[in-house]
């Protein structure tokens, strides 16, 4: 179940880079119909252009279409970059005057050393 939802995520999240994508596939399907009908040039007996000049037209409206889309977008993170200050109240911390010891020391000097944790160097030896 999750890498169902996780799938249908992902092609949400990329479906609005392939928006000229889908208007390609469209025409693609619809070609022979918009040669036809729709197509400038379709009263012509050579037409060359086979609907493709709709295609031009179609594109060119999805990409005035995002960049309308993406001027309103602009405009709204505009609002959202208004910060408010509030005020900060510094507090003094007094300083300790007197140091604290961080180490004991010991007084007697160590009987044996285990060399299970010390090995010196190779090239020492």
């Amino acid at each position: 179940m999750k890498k169902y939802i996780i799938i249908l995520l992902c092609g949400l999240i990329f479906l609005p880079s392939m928006g000229s994508m889908f208007v390609y596939l469209s025409f693609k399907i619809n070609q022979q119909e918009i040669a036809r009908t729709i197509c400038v040039q379709r009263k012509q007996i050579f037409n060359s252009c086979n609907g493709r000049c709709e295609l031009q037209k179609s594109l060119k409206k999805y990409s005035d279409n995002e960049k309308q889309m993406q001027d309103s977008l602009k405009e709204k993170l505009e609002l959202v970059y208004i910060c408010i200050f509030s005020e900060v109240n510094f507090a003094f911390i007094p300083v300790n005057d007197k140091p604290q010891k961080a180490f004991a020391f010991v007084g007697s000097t160590p009987v044996g050393v285990s060399s299970l944790t010390f090995r010196p160097p190779a090239g020492i030896l």
